[in-house]
């Protein structure tokens, strides 16, 4: 008898399974239990939902409406939705002016602030700030201040810079028209927003490249490691995943959200619209003709396509 009593309990084959308990109820013991923790947490987490979580929401809401900012909103069901993405060709010619940016500007910028940040760790610490202000400050200059040098110099007439050294060279026999050209208008912007791009990821990147241990790279060299780009690729990528992750997510975000230096450039709308993004067909529509339903449903798509990418992003290097 003993011993049966002593299988069922071991077993438990006898016993009445044990309730599981909700999400919401762990969720509470958690709050309750770490109490202080959450108290410090809550500033940011309210603001985060006033400001990030009920916008995204109304957003979505109105997306499903016709709303002009005189009325009230009006439901009209995946009209929306159905207009942009079968009768709105702007809007589609901007997706892909938009893919074509992101997709030049998302690698390249992303492998250059690595690269650049990787180069600056390597030269002495008291030359590094010098050099990472240099390439930081374009990040945080406004895109009118930039836009003032870069107008200059691709302006289109004899006094823009370009093409004076290049008349003088005897390279063109006119000046070229970059910023009314609607084939160069694109390469215009990409190359303004790569010298913009070394922002927070680049910081980010910078920052874990310091904090990499050293005996690391001392048991690399007692492995046979001797060169550069053999600690690079053996010892400092993987030990910089969680930056490199969040310098993914953020280049995809700067990528899909290009509009002020294409506005600045070329203006809206541009010269047959050859520079028009997502985000300024979503400007256009809300703060232009302001027919904030629609713009909401741009907006609306925008946020899915980040998601998606950042989805992917994170299954690419979160794995870990």
């Amino acid at each position: 008898m003993s011993s049966a009593v002593t299988n069922n309990t071991v077993t438990g084959t006898d016993l009445p399974p044990r309730p599981s308990r909700g999400k919401m109820a762990v969720l509470w013991g958690n709050i309750k239990r770490h109490k202080l923790s959450y108290l410090f947490l809550a500033p940011f987490l309210l603001l985060f939902i006033f400001f990030t979580i009920i916008p995204i929401f109304t957003s979505i809401a109105l997306s499903f409406s016709y709303y002009n900012m005189i009325e009230s909103p009006r439901f009209i069901g995946l009209s929306n939705y159905r207009l942009l993405f079968v009768d709105d060709d702007i809007f589609l010619k901007a997706i892909g002016i938009t893919f074509n940016f992101a997709i030049i500007t998302g690698p390249v910028g992303y492998v250059m602030a690595f690269m650049l940040a990787w180069l600056i760790s390597q030269v002495p610490v008291k030359y590094r700030f010098f050099y990472t202000l240099c390439f930081y400050t374009p990040s945080i200059t406004s895109a009118t201040a930039m836009s003032v040098v870069w107008l200059y110099l691709f302006a289109g007439d004899r006094k823009g810079l370009i093409n004076y050294w290049a008349l003088k060279l005897g390279l063109i026999q006119e000046p070229y028209m970059f910023l009314q050209n609607v084939n160069s208008i694109v390469p215009v912007i990409i190359i303004v927003s790569l010298w913009m791009s070394m922002g927070i990821g680049f910081l980010a990147f910078l920052a874990g490249l310091q904090n990499v241990p050293k005996d690391l790279y001392e048991a690399g060299a007692i492995d046979g490691i001797r060169f550069k780009l053999q600690e690079l690729w053996y010892i400092t990528i993987p030990s910089v995943k969680p930056q490199l992750l969040f310098g993914a997510v953020l280049q995809v975000v700067f990528s899909l959200q290009v509009f002020d230096v294409s506005v600045q450039l070329v203006g809206i709308p541009s010269p047959l619209y050859a520079g028009h993004t997502i985000l300024t067909h979503l400007f256009d529509y809300a703060f232009i003709k302001f027919e904030m339903g629609y713009a909401s449903a741009i907006a609306v798509v925008l946020f899915m396509m980040m998601l998606g990418l950042n989805r992917l992003i994170f299954k690419w290097l979160g794995r870990e």
